[in-house]
């Protein structure tokens, strides 16, 4: 098999590209150090979610005018609290961690959404202008029940 001269010199400049691009990454990573961080944790033991504040006492407490926070525990076909009321133009400050397994927490017609990991602890802001009850799904397959797993927050 014949291999034209052009081909080869792009051969030899894609596989020299490739080392340039694997050497940089692999000196980076190693040499310099590169960890993922470990002093931001915001993470707890999922054993213990129930007995740990504040997800031992989950709701919604007024924390300003017009502002909420949502402490929340997601586990197996369920989130605690089950429903909650807010008045429209609120602000709530979503505080959540999962008991068991992976979960999910999405309002769909909202930009809220997020992955909730056992033990880790998540937090997201968001606005309700408008009136109406919004439904929370959960969109990370969870197991049996999954499509079962829901709560409500009204907004009056």
């Amino acid at each position: 098999m014949h291999i034209h001269r052009l081909e080869k010199i792009w051969i030899g400049f894609g596989v020299a590209m490739l080392v340039v691009f694997l050497s940089v990454i692999g000196i980076s990573a190693f040499a310099m150090g590169m960890d993922p961080p470990t002093g931001h944790s915001h993470g707890m033991d999922p054993a213990k979610v129930d007995s740990t504040a504040p997800f031992d006492k989950p709701g919604l407490k007024q924390v300003g005018e017009n502002e909420y926070e949502a402490v929340m525990t997601a586990f197996a076909f369920g989130y605690a609290p089950d429903n909650m009321e807010i008045p429209a133009g609120a602000t709530v400050h979503f505080t959540i961690t999962s008991k068991d397994v992976i979960h999910g927490f999405q309002i769909p017609g909202t930009n809220v959404n997020m992955m909730v990991l056992p033990g880790e602890i998540n937090h997201l802001t968001h606005t309700f202008d408008k009136p109406g009850t919004y439904l929370v799904l959960c969109n990370e397959y969870c197991g049996g029940a999954h499509e079962w797993m829901k709560t409500t927050i009204i907004v009056k």
